[in-house]
């Protein structure tokens, strides 16, 4: 899923390196200002990645901001008081802002705080998009909106109130395999559902409160009004996006 914006604004100074794939630029940001911590600038609905550059949707970022001992967390709501970082919401470009000493340089150009960065930042984030999914996903069970088991997720993939799918990262090839060609079946084509594969079996486990839990169907609410997922599906998005999990579906 990207929002990102078309026209000059989104114009990345990112080049290409000799495989093709974007380089990340790493000129100077000394255009680059953290927001002031004010509600207006928190409700601004675009920012500039201090990575890249990149004039994004918040919803491709995540705000950092620095506690009042200078350590720097992650804002995941855009809610904290304080001036704040923005930096895409990928663990690559989260590590790279902690090489680079970007947090430092932003937060502490005006500001006689001492900015610390305490090692392993973009795996705190990272275990904490993973905790906020589960918790969606263990609220989305307790409102009966997930089903659970191979069986009952490839019939229900044949009926028409299957929203989305999650299959353990650690489960067999086989049978996603066989739940893909049951989607293309129903769909004609495979990647008709969304797939979630950002979780383990044992965090499965854990958010359904059952053992063996490898195979998960989200069904749609009841009423447009009524979403019941417990946020599952932004969460999962999110966590989904960090870690460059996105499942590749058959074509």
């Amino acid at each position: 899923m990207s929002n990102t914006p078309d026209g000059p604004e989104a114009a990345s100074n990112a080049s290409s390196d000799a495989s093709g794939e974007a380089a990340i630029d790493t000129g100077a940001e000394a255009d680059i200002e953290p927001d002031d911590g004010s509600p207006r600038a928190r409700r601004e609905p675009k920012r500039q990645c201090a990575v890249s550059r990149d004039v994004l949707f918040k919803a491709e970022l995540i705000r950092f901001v620095a506690d009042p001992e200078g350590h720097i967390v992650p804002d995941l709501k855009a809610v904290l008081p304080g001036r704040g970082v923005w930096v895409r919401a990928d663990a690559r470009h989260v590590a790279l802002a902690e090489q680079r000493k970007l947090f430092a340089r932003l937060l502490g150009k005006k500001s006689d705080q001492t900015i610390t960065v305490d090692a392993g930042l973009a795996d705190r984030v990272e275990k904490l998009l993973l905790d906020r999914a589960m918790g969606a996903l263990a609220l989305a069970q307790k409102s009966g909106r997930i089903i659970t088991g191979f069986a009952k997720v490839e019939s229900a993939i044949g009926g028409d109130n299957v929203e989305a799918l999650i299959v353990a990262s650690d489960g067999a090839e086989d049978s996603l395999r066989k739940l893909k060609q049951a989607i293309t079946r129903r769909f004609g084509s495979s990647d008709a559902l969304q797939l979630y594969r950002s979780f383990n079996g044992v965090e499965l486990d854990l958010a359904f409160g059952r053992t063996n839990v490898i195979h998960a169907a989200l069904t749609k609410a009841e009423k447009k009004t009524d979403r019941g997922d417990g946020g599952f599906l932004n969460a999962a998005e999110r966590l989904q996006t960090y870690i460059g999990a996105r499942a590749e579906t058959e074509k």
